[in-house]
């Protein structure tokens, strides 16, 4: 059976160590893994527009010895005048394995439901997994174990980004603070799913409408965007329900006095974060940037290896696919 990555927790603890251990050795030498080697095919899907999330797996499958084939809006009969389903399972013939970013996570899991190759999420309304996996190698790389460290979201937190960073984050037993306003906090489910993780790390989780209580001592601070995709109409409503959770100098002075600053970009300076912030010391978002590569690549080559799919494990270990 192929494993999929559709929410941070379809990786245990474990695992997602392994693949952040790979990330970095695959910074340190870019090409020592192979597993599309042929080339192979992989699908890259974009219901949304995307700037690094194209760039970064578009670059990683080529890294790994494949070909991405990029899929924009309308350019395949995918969600309207075929089902997933059935396209799930034309992929599977012809595909190593299926990156799709997309809208409802329902798409996604119908997906997997009939895929016989890997399916990842690179982004979805509910959860944005591979971010994270960004997130925390980044932070490893500057501030050592990330277990036990404090992690806090300030901003929309009903979004995609929260609820992955309380799933991911929690699955790397970190101690999860989420900030924001009554009517834009993360769903029950999320947040119990979250606490759940966090028994078996020893991490924690914190859901809360206090900025101030959020950021008391954290070790990173993140945010992001007010005004999705979607919500432009909306961008001077949600401005000032957003404002009280705007990262500012002073904001980042209630952290810890090492603290470092996150965002998964596009950032809007002067909205959910000032410019001396994003574009100061403490800043790294671009080393976060540029991680998304490495993250992406363990994590494709965890799950082929994972689904004996990898072109370059020994032969005793690869599967026949149905390609």
């Amino acid at each position: 059976m192929p494993r999929h990555f559709l929410v941070d927790t379809d990786l245990t603890p474990e695992e997602q160590a392994s693949v952040l251990d790979l990330a970095a050795a695959l910074k340190a030498d870019r090409f020592s893994r192979r597993p599309l080697a042929g080339p192979q095919t992989v699908g890259v899907l974009f219901d949304k527009t995307s700037t690094r999330t194209r760039v970064s797996f578009a670059t990683g499958v080529s890294d790994l010895g494949g070909t991405p084939l990029i899929i924009n809006p309308g350019e395949s009969q995918l969600g309207h005048k075929e089902t997933v389903a059935d396209s799930a399972r034309v992929f599977s013939r012809m595909l190593a394995a299926v990156v799709w970013r997309t809208y409802a996570q329902s798409g996604l899991v119908e997906m997997a439901r009939y895929s016989d190759v890997p399916v990842v999420n690179a982004l979805s309304d509910d959860y944005h997994p591979c971010q994270i996996l960004a997130d925390l190698l980044t932070l490893r790389e500057h501030v050592g174990e990330v277990s036990g460290r404090t992690l806090v979201y300030l901003g929309d937190a009903a979004n995609n980004m929260a609820n992955s960073y309380l799933l991911g984050c929690a699955t790397a037993g970190m101690h999860v603070r989420i900030a924001g306003p009554e009517g834009y906090l993360p769903r029950a489910d999320v947040v119990a799913a979250a606490r759940e993780r966090a028994g078996s790390t020893g991490g924690s989780v914190l859901v809360t409408t206090d900025a101030r209580e959020a950021l008391a001592g954290a070790d990173a601070v993140v945010t992001d965007t007010w005004v999705s995709m979607g919500q432009e109409s909306e961008k001077a409503e949600r401005t000032e329900i957003f404002r009280p959770y705007a990262v500012t100098s002073e904001a980042m002075a209630l952290a810890a006095d090492d603290a470092v600053f996150l965002h998964c970009l596009p950032a809007h300076r002067g909205l959910e974060v000032a410019a001396e912030v994003i574009d100061g010391p403490a800043s790294l978002v671009w080393d976060e940037a540029e991680n998304r590569l490495h993250v992406q690549k363990a994590l494709l080559t965890f799950l082929l290896d994972s689904s004996g799919l990898s072109a370059d494990l020994p032969a005793a270990l690869r599967r026949e696919g149905t390609r």
